[in-house]
Order: C-alpha cells, then structure tokens, then sequence
C-alpha cells in the first residue's frame, strides 16, 4: 500500500465577491478523493489545498472550483 504525498497547491481567483463563496469552494475541493483540507482566504482570493497529487491533480483542484462557479489558477505562493 502506498503512503499518501501530501503537497499544498495554491489557487488564486479574483471571482470571490462575497463570504459564501468560501463555502461552496471549500466544500466542492473537500468532497474530491485525495484533498486533505481547502481553505478559501477571501481576502487575498488564495485558495489552499493539501491533497496528495497522485489522488486529486492540480487540474482536478482547479475543474472542482469551476463546478462551484469560480475560475482559478495554480500560482506560486
């Protein structure tokens, strides 16, 4: 049995317009195979995922947020 890699990924979007978002985000990234927590940080439109790559990829993460009505993108800290 392979152990988990768990890796933080953060998204960035400039969609988030009112504290709902946060969630609806938080809860469509939560309910992906492989996605430890997600935290929308409203403010900065930075999204923080800890999922283990091999489980739920960066374009799973991003498609999850779009399901939810926002768009995003991976960027660098």
């Amino acid at each position: 049995m392979a152990v988990a890699q768990i890796t933080t990924t953060n998204l960035y979007s400039d969609e988030l317009t009112c504290p709902s978002c946060i969630a609806k985000i938080e809860r469509r990234l939560g309910a992906l195979d492989g996605v430890e927590t997600a935290t929308v940080h409203f403010g900065s439109g930075r999204i923080e995922v800890q999922h283990d790559p091999a489980v739920a990829t960066v374009a799973d993460l991003v498609e999850a947020v779009q399901r939810a009505g926002y768009a995003a993108a991976p960027r660098g800290f």
